[in-house]
């Protein structure tokens, strides 16, 4: 690809990955709300909203790919018609204008809490582990249902348009020292805070390389991308007896093997996590 759009490109996930594609010689356009735009050399800069369609066909033109990113992170980052409003009319927005100028290639960001446990106002446990796709979600917040409702638009917009549109279910994505690290330590003081993000974790580096390997593939896909270990510095069946014990246990989860199945994306798209914690 020549030239590739990233919507929230100026955050955590967005900023790493306009860094992998000038890395990979891929010229960017960013579409980033008004007052967040930073002037970075080969990167085509338009402030807008993802959920315009006016900012949207500015920021497609001359586009062959698009990662979105653009969206409220959680259910507390607005009211919840905000959060669901906002997140799910910018996905469908920008997927309908990519499709109506041609772009062949998307990717969005979903989020492994499209399963409803990490913003659920009391603990649960997923039916099954390693967690897949085909999970039955227990989704009672907006957030999560947005996240649902974005899988469920990319699926239709690659039928409306010919689109290839993968949707990456992201766990706790960080950079080492200022998050994952932190949160680790937190894990390891009290596991219980990791319980319902069944304790996986993403590298920044390799959130944003998992979205441009993403923009290869063909086809509709929704993939969980994660470490291959946990946060925890202990034994995964042990935590799971103890916070999930009404779990089924699908696969053998030797150590700290993360109970997310991994193997579709590897699959698919050759991408395994290359930054893992080491734990002591």
């Amino acid at each position: 690809m020549k030239r590739v759009l990233v919507t929230g490109a100026a955050g955590r996930i967005g900023s790493a990955v306009v860094a992998e594609l000038l890395g990979r010689g891929v010229e960017v356009t960013a579409l980033v709300l008004p007052g967040t735009a930073a002037p970075v050399k080969r990167v085509r800069w338009v402030e807008g909203d993802a959920a315009d369609p006016v900012s949207c066909r500015e920021a497609l033109a001359g586009v062959d790919g698009v990662v979105h990113l653009a969206a409220r992170p959680a259910p507390h980052r607005g009211t919840p018609y905000e959060v669901f409003g906002g997140n799910t009319l910018a996905t469908f927005t920008l997927l309908e204008e990519a499709g109506v100028a041609g772009v062949r290639n998307a990717v969005l960001a979903s989020s492994y809490a499209a399963n409803g446990l990490p913003f659920a106002d009391r603990p649960l446990s997923p039916e099954y582990v390693p967690v897949d796709e085909h999970l039955p979600s227990q989704a009672a917040d907006p957030y999560a249902l947005s996240k649902q409702a974005d899988e469920l638009t990319a699926a239709m917009m690659a039928r409306r348009h010919g689109m290839n549109v993968v949707a990456l279910r992201y766990p706790f994505v960080g950079d080492l020292e200022d998050r994952l690290l932190p949160r680790a330590e937190q894990i390891a003081a009290d596991p219980a805070t990791g319980a319902a993000d069944l304790w996986a974790y993403l590298d920044t580096r390799d959130a944003a390389r998992a979205a441009v390997l993403a923009l290869q593939a063909t086809g509709t896909h929704v993939f969980h991308v994660a470490a291959a270990n946990t946060l925890a510095p202990y034994p995964t069946l042990d935590l799971l007896r103890r916070f999930h014990p009404a779990t089924r246990i699908r696969a053998e989860l030797p150590g700290r093997t993360t109970p997310l199945d991994l193997t579709s994306a590897e699959r698919v798209l050759g991408f395994t996590a290359e930054y893992e914690l080491v734990m002591p």
